[in-house]
């Protein structure tokens, strides 16, 4: 049972930054008064967001938040379930969503879902849509258990019955039913794949006891044709030979062309070097008439005489620049021909080096077809021992087949047990068992309202309602007071058989503005009546504004008010 014991919260709605807190345990009837706008049903929005992360009402979570001040909006519940007490704290901006158990916080590595679906499935059991079946009754959003889709009835009575295990049950079977399936694949892959090893190794036995003669002479004929490769390879090397010969002899004169290239070089230079002398002397001549060193006159005729001279052997070291420049390009023309040429052999020779690598891998490998053909002339061909591989294919070929039949057996009981555990099976088979209970308990509750009607539920959770008079209505049919009474009447079913399976089994329940709109006097003093005589050790609150009327129906009040633009509990409630 899911015992709830207090809930605070602040800067939610229209609460300010300082803590509303309600005691949920402290009385069995608990009436909530206040004018609109002043938070009485806030209550109902902290309760969803603090355990589900989302409001009763449809408004948007950021919506939740107060907006004059804008932050620090926090939810904080209290309760216990099997002796441990746990405490839900949930905020936003910043952020926060924690669960502590006994005081010590849960372990949060997971995601904010999988947090959450801790909460959900292994703390309260029961999610956000059986909650506001079973413990919440709204006039705002809340969605009748008649208005449901058929598909959120069911999962509704799922939830209350306990019987949601099998839904589980049956997500595991699926993974199971698929990891099955590949097996079973696998083994037929794996007895495909024994089967052609078995016969692999049959056709080796029968080679090896017809076809030694015809595999010498395979091998022999491979020797042969390696033989013939060699054969071209050595024409090849001494062909290629031949002609590094004949390049050889074509540059035999490589070393004298060197030799007088750098002779001509060095003449050439030493010739420059005399012409630029020759200049600069004559040039002194021509610009000085007096010697910088003495400082003595230089004769006319005398100069003249020198001038003449050094212009005749300035000519002369032309004349010997331009043939010496003629005897190098010649000399390097030759030098490039026979760096061509040697390129050529150094290419030639790296072939013959390749052709000879090739000849002696050729040659290993005759050895080693020649050791191959001994083997097999003088093997006696073990056909035992090559029996004997056959024999151990064959029985881990049988081994296969066997593991395949044992799938296929359990294949066969996960078939039937997903039969078992769709809808229509043993989910059904239950709720069908529990579906007259369900009428009963439904018909009593209506009785007790005063609303003389006979309703029965399907197992496929379609109404028939039938008044004294046997004509049949739908839950359409009604009035929005009738209507009332038989949500009512569900509520307090389903509460009921929770208490009966002890699954969804909780002291709280709230009851938002109903007996405001749709319950008139005596409609309202039957559903007290029924409050009184079924809902022991629970703690209803029912929000209303009909405060002056049932005061003394109640054996405590809560009232909001507003302070200051924000929602607070009234001292002395």
């Amino acid at each position: 049972m899911i015992t709830f014991h207090n809930i605070k919260w602040k800067n939610f709605l229209s609460t300010g930054n300082s803590w509303n807190e309600v005691d949920l345990n402290r009385s069995t009837t608990t009436l909530i008064i206040g004018k609109n706008g002043e938070g009485k049903s806030t209550i109902l929005d902290a309760l969803c967001f603090g355990l589900f992360g989302k409001p009763f009402r449809n408004v948007k979570n950021q919506q939740l938040i107060n907006s004059i001040n804008g932050k620090n909006c926090e939810v904080e519940i209290n309760f216990s379930v099997s002796g441990q007490n746990y405490r839900i704290n949930r905020s936003m901006r910043p952020f926060r969503f924690y669960i502590y158990q006994n005081d010590v916080q849960l372990n949060q590595d997971a995601s904010k879902l999988d947090y959450q679906g801790t909460l959900e499935k292994q703390i309260l059991r029961l999610n956000y849509k059986s909650f506001t079946q079973m413990v919440i009754l709204g006039s705002a959003s809340f969605v009748p258990f008649m208005q449901l889709r058929a598909w959120d009835r069911r999962k509704v009575i799922e939830d209350i019955l306990d019987i949601s295990i099998f839904s589980s049950m049956n997500e595991l079977l699926k993974e199971r039913v698929n990891e099955t399936k590949d097996a079973i694949k696998d083994a037929e892959n794996r007895i495909a794949l024994a089967r052609n090893e078995v016969d692999a190794q049959q056709r080796v036995i029968n080679s090896m006891s017809t076809a030694k003669e015809e595999h010498v002479g395979r091998i022999k004929l491979k020797i042969d044709e390696t033989n013939d490769e060699i054969r071209i390879v050595t024409e090849q090397i001494e062909t290629m030979q031949n002609e590094v010969a004949t390049l050889s002899d074509s540059i035999k004169d490589g070393e004298d062309i060197k030799s007088k290239f750098d002779q001509a070089k060095t003449l050439l230079n030493d010739s420059n070097y005399k012409k630029e002398e020759f200049a600069k002397s004559l040039q002194f001549f021509v610009d000085n008439d007096v010697c910088p060193s003495c400082q003595q006159g230089i004769e006319h005729e005398h100069k003249t005489n020198l001038i003449d001279e050094l212009k005749s052997k300035s000519t002369k070291q032309e004349d010997s620049i331009k043939t010496l420049s003629t005897a190098l390009e010649r000399l390097n023309a030759r030098l490039e021909e026979i760096a061509s040429v040697n390129m050529q052999i150094m290419e030639k020779n790296n072939v013959i080096l390749t052709n000879n690598s090739t000849i002696k891998h050729l040659n290993e490998h005759i050895s080693q077809l020649n050791k191959e053909a001994e083997e097999v002339t003088t093997d006696t061909a073990n056909i035992d021992e090559e029996k004997t591989k056959l024999k151990t294919l064959a029985s881990t070929a049988v081994k296969t087949v066997k593991r395949k039949t044992e799938l296929q057996e359990r294949s066969n009981i996960e078939n039937a047990s997903q039969i078992l555990l769709r809808d229509s099976g043993v989910k059904t088979a239950i709720i069908r068992e529990y579906i007259p209970v369900i009428n009963k308990l439904i018909n009593k509750y209506l009785q007790a309202m005063d609303f003389y009607v006979h309703f029965e539920l399907d197992e496929n959770f379609n109404e028939t309602i039938k008044s004294r008079y046997r004509d049949e209505f739908t839950y359409a049919s009604f009035s929005e007071g009738e209507k009332m009474r038989i949500d009512l009447a569900i509520l307090f079913t389903w509460r009921q058989i929770a208490k009966m399976k002890n699954s969804i089994n909780t002291n709280l329940l709230i009851l938002d503005e109903i007996f405001d709109s749709s319950l008139d006097t005596s409609g309202t003093d039957y559903f007290l009546n029924v409050l009184d005589q079924t809902q022991d050790n629970s703690n209803v609150f029912v929000i209303s504004h009909k405060g002056d009327q049932l005061f003394d129906k109640f054996r405590s009040v809560i009232r909001f008010e507003k302070k200051n633009d924000f929602s607070v509990i009234a001292k002395g409630t």
